[in-house]
């Protein structure tokens, strides 16, 4: 495809701009090249400043699960743009957004937002401390929970292809526990929380394993720790209710963000009332932010949780599932091993291994190096998937059949290029 534009725009961003991007991933590091310059978006589409058309699988990390520029979400942006954009004041929308999301969540008693994922772990961690009046967390190796000092420790995402980050101090790290992902750690006494993805879905996609989720609550219990779900990306987006109406299992604290912004900076902090109400100014727990709640930012999360229903997360489980077992099926008898994994709307492939647990897991299938060529493959026939083996792939509604069987046979003409 033609990309002299893109080129172009990336020398230009070189210039002024720290890498050419203003996050790591869309630096193509993992898989070597310039990153594509977007122009603008429709629906499964998008379309680069050098009019090329792509299926897009990236759909901002799951965010747009409507797909792109849906019309009930750029309707209700404008008609918000219109009274303004933003005030530093309440306003009703917050308090909407805020009863769709509680009225979906049994537990989720109250919720305070944020603008980004990263500020919403900061405020459930430092909750979670002020509430036990311990120091520790346990997290777990490979999942990303924003770029806070003390959770950029064994984080995934585009931290998985850099080292460790400079400027981060050992005593910022010191109290943070990094285990492996699907085993129940020992939880004890000086332990203030546990921090998990239900899904990891920032080092590819892998699934919980039985039992884990429910063993972390019941470790955390005995303990008296608090449990939290990093629902960034699998809140609303895996289905309506969120991990615990797929896994039956209640955590003390959720963060959201991606889907419940509707594509806008949005997140969220939420859980019970007796932990949530120690947020200032109620409590002693502080945390502010001027565009916390953003009017825009509301107004295209309820559209958004306004068109979601129990059978839109069916409808687009099964396009996923189609997905996934088609690429088998390419990918089966051909002398490549990969291994396709699949939660409910998530999925992604693993070059070079048979099946994926772990974060060592997904490092092995990740220094196969066969992702690279596969993305530059696909990326030639018009299909766009994260530019990294450690994010998962983001079917959206928009996505039809037709896209699904471009997909797969895009796939099966780019095995030629994987030896």
């Amino acid at each position: 495809m033609e990309n002299t534009n893109s080129l172009n725009f990336y020398d230009r961003a070189l210039q002024i701009i720290p890498g050419g991007v203003s996050s790591p991933v869309r630096a193509f590091k993992h898989v070597g090249g310039i990153p594509v310059f977007v122009e603008s978006a429709k629906g499964p589409y998008l379309y680069d400043v050098d009019g090329n058309r792509y299926i897009d699988y990236v759909q901002s990390f799951g965010a747009s699960i409507l797909g792109h520029a849906d019309e009930r979400v750029t309707e209700a942006v404008t008609k918000a743009a219109a009274k303004g954009t933003s005030f530093a004041a309440p306003t009703l929308a917050e308090v909407e957004l805020s009863e769709k999301i509680a009225a979906r969540v049994p537990g989720c008693e109250k919720l305070r937002f944020t603008s980004s994922g990263t500020e919403a772990v900061m405020t459930a961690v430092r909750l979670a401390r002020a509430f036990t009046k311990r120091q520790k967390i346990i997290k777990f190796d490979g999942c990303y929970h924003g770029h806070s000092d003390a959770l950029l420790a064994g984080a995934g995402s585009g931290a998985a292809t850099l080292p460790d980050s400079a400027g981060v101090t050992e005593g910022a790290v010191q109290d943070t526990e990094v285990l492996p992902y699907n085993r129940v750690p020992a939880v004890d006494g000086s332990t203030a929380c546990v921090i998990v993805e239900p899904a990891a879905a920032n080092m590819g996609l892998i699934p919980p394993a039985p039992g884990f989720l429910a063993g972390l609550k019941a470790a955390c219990e005995a303990a008296g720790a608090l449990l939290i779900f990093d629902e960034v990306i699998t809140g609303f987006r895996i289905a309506y209710g969120g991990a615990s109406s797929v896994t039956s299992v209640q955590p003390d604290l959720w963060c959201f963000g991606k889907v419940v912004g509707g594509g806008l900076p949005l997140a969220a902090v939420g859980g019970k009332k007796e932990i949530m109400d120690r947020l200032a100014p109620l409590g002693d727990v502080y945390q502010a932010g001027t565009l916390s709640g953003n009017p825009l930012a509301t107004a295209a999360g309820k559209a958004v949780l306004d068109a979601l229903t129990p059978e839109s997360y069916a409808e687009l489980e099964k396009k996923t599932e189609y997905l996934a077992l088609q690429l088998e099926t390419v990918f089966f008898g051909s002398g490549i091993k990969v291994a396709v994994s699949r939660y409910k709307t998530l999925m992604s492939l693993f070059f070079g291994v048979e099946s994926v647990k772990d974060y060592a897991d997904a490092r092995a299938s990740a220094e196969s190096n066969i992702y690279p060529k596969f993305f530059h493959a696909m990326c030639g026939r018009g299909v766009y998937f994260p530019p990294s083996p450690y994010e998962s792939w983001f079917p959206s509604l928009a996505h039809g059949d037709a896209d699904l069987e471009v997909t797969v046979k895009a796939a099966a003409s780019s095995l030629s290029s994987l030896g």
